[in-house]
């Protein structure tokens, strides 16, 4: 969606919200009452408690607000409505009309749906959505949805993520033999290439398999949410970066009968509200992170940097990934090549801009 067209969108959504309020008053014009009263359930792959949730709940609240109550959206935490990972199944079927989620975990049902997530070494969060939003990024990934009858929109981000919480030290590559870990994604598939015994858990089982030793390492998401998942009582050493997910991008899918069912306002106001939860998210993010990790050093937790060859290693092994599931798969090399494209133009000129400012403000 092009910058002027968000812009667009957003004084129609704000237009229409003020109507819509104006005609709530007794006194008020008869165009408002003839906006239908909308009910949606929300299946989420998220605990209640993590920033994370904070997308769907951003969503909600804006909706009802620019809406006058007239459009209700109702987010439920993973497992009440649908499963972590089967979201995307729920709002197909139409169970639910809309879910909120990480298309990388619907890989097993199209590869190329790891881009609109994050890939190992790829975009960060600003890149991310520089590509969705002015690169038509957005545009690619909605063609894979409309085989699955859904619509997609980006609606939130984590920015760069922690290379996940190991309950030894990993000092070289060889220490990841046979290690197992939870870890999704084409991360997972790269780890695995590594020699790492590869986990998809749900958010809500990492704990008790990494205290219980059902596995030996996790990642999941940053500081702040990782500690309330309670990560860091079972494990106690924590990496980083989090190569594999530089920038993740959360969706919202809308099942298209629904979506079609909407008026054209309600569709902008929808739209205008997963925009705000794709930016609020990752301010959140980087709001609170910094000081999560903090207390966490504070209490114990060991902060590790990946050492060189097995950063070396796992880059190594994502280009060789990303290159052979292009050579498998006709979708994931188109989106793969024009994505590929647009990063390079983005590398050349973060090289000068970002890239070079950071290096000189953060020298000890």
């Amino acid at each position: 969606m092009k910058r002027r067209e968000i812009i667009k969108k957003t004084a129609i959504a704000t237009a229409t919200a003020a109507t819509i309020v104006s005609c709530s008053s007794n006194q008020g014009p008869a165009v408002g009452k003839s906006l239908p009263n909308v009910r949606w359930r929300m299946a989420t792959s998220w605990p209640e408690s993590l920033i994370i949730y904070s997308g769907p709940e951003t969503i909600a609240k804006r909706v009802k607000e620019m809406t006058d109550g007239r459009f209700i959206i109702t987010p439920s935490t993973a497992g009440e409505l649908a499963g972590a990972t089967e979201v995307l199944d729920a709002v197909q079927t139409g169970s639910v009309q809309c879910g909120h989620t990480a298309s990388y975990f619907y890989i097993g049902k199209n590869p190329a749906l790891a881009f609109a997530t994050s890939v190992p070494f790829g975009l960060t969060a600003q890149q991310q959505n520089a590509w969705l939003y002015h690169g038509e990024g957005q545009k690619a990934i909605q063609e894979i949805y409309d085989n699955f009858n859904i619509i997609y929109f980006p609606a939130g981000n984590s920015g760069t993520q922690m290379g996940g919480w190991f309950k030894r030290e990993i000092k070289s590559l060889g220490d990841l033999k046979g290690l197992k870990m939870r870890i999704p994604g084409l991360g997972g598939k790269v780890m695995s290439r590594l020699g790492v015994n590869v986990q998809v858990l749900p958010g809500g089982e990492i704990y008790l398999a990494l205290e219980r030793g059902a596995i030996d390492a996790a990642e999941w998401i940053g500081p702040y949410d990782d500690e309330k998942l309670g990560l860091n009582k079972a494990a106690q050493f924590y990496y980083y970066p989090g190569w594999w997910e530089p920038g993740s991008s959360l969706d919202v899918l809308v099942n298209r009968n629904a979506w079609q069912k909407l008026p054209e306002e309600y569709k902008q106001i929808f739209q205008t509200a997963a925009y705000e939860a794709n930016m609020d998210m990752l301010a959140r993010y980087e709001a609170l992170n910094g000081q999560a990790l903090s207390e966490l050093t504070k209490s114990g937790t060991k902060l590790v940097a990946y050492s060189d060859d097995i950063l070396q290693a796992a880059q190594k092994a994502s280009l060789e990934e990303l290159e052979e599931s292009a050579s498998k798969d006709a979708t994931f090399k188109k989106v793969y090549e024009q994505w590929q494209g647009f990063r390079e133009k983005l590398y050349n000129w973060n090289r000068v801009n970002e890239l070079s400012f950071a290096n000189f403000v953060t020298k000890k």
